[in-house]
C-alpha cells in the first residue's frame, strides 16, 4: 500500500512562537509547527507530519518576510540546531519568553499569580557563554545544498569536521568555522586544531564504529580571560596526543589550562575519567561579588556568567534573609548559590546527586574562608528526608534549583513537611516548574516571579519564583 501523501499549504501566515524554537500557524482546526520562521512570514508548507492535534511543516517557499525578522548573524544558521531565535530581534525574543512563563504558570500550575515582573535580558546577546563544546567526526554533514552546489553528492567534500551535533542525528556534525556563542578564541583554537589534525594525517572520530584519535573538545574561558581547553582523545596514542597537544600549546600560550582525557568508551561522558595536565593548572577562577569559585573540567558553572550574576542577586534577594536563617540549597551543584548566600544566613545546607560537584562545593567554601556550610551527595529523595530534617534542622528558607524535569514528588512532600517560611523556586523549565507550583500550591502562595534570560537567541528561559507559607 503506497503512503498516503502528505498536503501542501499555500499563502499562509505564521503567528507565534511555540517550543524548541519553533514557530507556529493554524490550519483547518489544527497548530502546525515550523522550523527558521516568524510570525508575520507568509510561506507555503510541506506537511511532514499529521497526528490528530497537531501538524509538523518545512518551509517550500517564502512569500513574504515578517517586517519583525532580522538578519541571522551566524553563517551556520538553519543547519546548526542552536540559536534559532536569531531572525527575531532581542525585544521580540524577551516577549515570546515572558508569554511563555505567564502560559506555563497559569495553564499548567493553575495557581493564584502576583503580577509577573518584566523578564530581565542579557546584556550580552552574543559571545555570553563561558563553555563551549565541540565533535569531532571523521564524515561531516552534507547538506542538501552543499550537494547542488557540488553538482551531486559524488563531488562534495565528506571529509573530517569539528562542531556540534545535527539535531536528532548522533552521528552527524555540522563542520562550525565561526561561533558567535563565544569570543572569538573558541573560533581560533578549533579552526587550528582542525586545520593541523588535517595536515598531519591524524584521525577524526567514527561515531558509528567508535574509534579515531580526536574525539570532542571543550574550552572555558573566564570573565578574566583565562582559557580552559580540555582535549579528549578516542586512542591512547601518546606520540600523537603529545605532537598535538605541543603545537596548541605554542599557538595559543594564553591557555593556563591545557588539559586531555582518553576516552575509549561508548559514551562521550568525561565524568569518570581522569583529566590530565599538558601545561598550566588544573581549574580557572569565577569571581562574583569578591568571592571567587573554583572551577574545574568536570564543573557545572552557569554558563552565562554575567547573566547567572543577575540570577543569584534575585534568588538572595528573594530569599529575605537577615543572618538568623537556617537555608537548604537543593540541587546546590557546585555550591554556587549556596556560597553565595552564606554571609546573609546562619547556616546553609547544599545537598547535590552528583559527588565531584559537592567536594567543588567543599573547596568553594574552603577558598572563600565561607565556615558556615555544609554540602551533602546523593540523590536528593533519598537524602532530603523527615530524618535529615529532624537532624539537621527545619529550614527558615529553601532554595531549590532543580534540572529541566523539576522535583520529584517525594521532595516535594518532604518541602512541605519542613514547612519553611520561604521558598525561592529556580527554575530552567517553567512547564515542570509550574507543576512542582500547583502541587505546593495546599500550604504555599506565589508572591513574585521574575523571569531571567540566560540563553539569548534560543528558547529557553530561566525563572524565578518566590513562595511564602499560607497563614493558618
Amino acid at each position: 500500500m503506497s503512503k498516503k501523501k502528505l498536503p501542501i499549504i499555500e499563502n499562509i501566515q505564521i503567528t507565534g512562537v511555540a517550543a524548541e524554537g519553533k514557530a507556529l500557524t493554524r490550519y483547518d482546526d489544527c497548530v502546525v509547527f515550523v522550523p527558521w520562521c516568524v510570525p508575520g512570514d507568509v510561506v507555503d508548507l510541506q506537511i511532514t507530519k499529521k497526528k490528530h492535534n497537531y501538524m509538523e511543516a518545512r518551509v517550500e517557499r517564502f512569500l513574504k518576510y515578517s517586517d519583525k525578522r532580522t538578519e541571522a548573524r551566524c553563517p551556520h544558521f538553519g543547519e546548526c540546531g542552536g540559536c534559532k531565535w536569531q531572525i527575531l530581534p532581542y525585544e521580540e525574543q524577551l516577549r515570546y519568553k515572558q508569554q511563555q512563563i505567564t502560559d506555563n504558570l497559569t495553564r499548567i500550575g493553575k495557581v493564584e499569580l502576583p503580577e509577573i515582573l518584566p523578564i530581565m535580558g542579557s546584556e550580552r546577546v552574543y559571545e555570553y557563554r563561558n563553555k563551549l563544546e565541540f565533535t569531532f567526526s571523521d564524515k561531516k554533514w552534507v547538506s542538501w545544498d552543499d550537494i547542488h552546489a557540488a553538482g551531486g553528492i559524488e563531488n562534495v567534500d565528506k571529509g573530517h569536521g569539528v562542531g556540534f551535533h545535527i539535531t536528532n542525528c548522533f552521528d552527524k556534525v555540522l563542520d562550525i568555522t565561526e561561533c558567535h556563542l563565544m569570543d572569538d578564541v573558541q573560533n581560533q583554537i578549533r579552526n587550528f586544531i582542525r586545520e593541523y589534525a588535517i595536515q598531519n594525517d591524524f584521525s577524526f572520530f567514527d561515531l558509528r564504529q567508535q574509534n579515531g584519535l580526536l574525539r570532542t573538545m571543550i574550552v572555558r574561558r573566564t570573565e578574566r580571560g583565562e582559557i580552559m581547553l580540555i582535549v579528549v582523545f578516542g586512542e591512547d596514542d601518546p606520540q600523537r596526543m603529545r605532537v598535538l597537544l605541543e603545537a596548541i600549546h605554542q599557538r595559543f600560550d594564553m591557555i593556563s589550562a591545557l588539559l586531555y582525557v582518553v576516552n575509549t568508551k561508548a559514551n562521550d561522558t568525561i565524568q569518570d575519567l581522569p583529566v590530565e595536565v599538558y601545561y598550566g593548572q588544573d581549574y580557572l577562577l569565577e569571581e562574583m561579588e569578591g568571592l571567587q569559585f573554583k572551577v574545574g573540567p568536570k564543573s557545572f558553572y552557569q554558563t552565562n556568567t554575567k547573566q547567572a550574576y543577575e540570577l543569584y542577586k534575585v534568588a538572595r534577594s528573594f530569599a529575605g534573609l537577615t543572618g538568623k536563617e537556617l537555608v537548604y540549597d537543593l540541587y546546590t551543584g557546585t555550591g554556587t548559590i549556596a556560597n553565595f548566600v552564606a554571609q546573609k544566613a546562619r547556616q546553609v545546607i547544599g545537598i547535590e546527586y552528583v559527588p565531584e560537584a559537592i567536594e567543588d562545593a567543599k573547596e568553594n567554601s574552603r577558598l572563600n574562608g565561607i565556615d558556615n556550610t555544609l554540602f551533602f551527595a546523593g540523590d536528593m529523595k533519598d537524602i532530603l528526608n523527615r530524618d535529615f530534617i529532624n537532624k539537621y534542622g527545619q529550614p527558615d528558607v529553601i532554595i531549590t534549583d532543580p534540572p529541566r524535569a523539576g522535583m520529584h514528588e517525594d521532595v516535594i512532600d518532604t518541602i512541605l513537611f519542613a514547612a519553611p517560611q520561604r521558598i525561592v523556586y529556580v527554575s530552567c523549565n517553567p512547564a515542570t516548574q509550574a507543576r512542582d507550583l500547583n502541587l505546593l500550591d495546599t500550604d504555599y502562595v506565589v508572591k513574585a516571579v521574575q523571569p531571567v534570560d540566560m540563553f539569548p537567541h534560543t528558547q529557553h528561559v530561566e525563572n524565578v519564583v518566590l513562595l511564602e507559607r499560607r497563614k493558618a
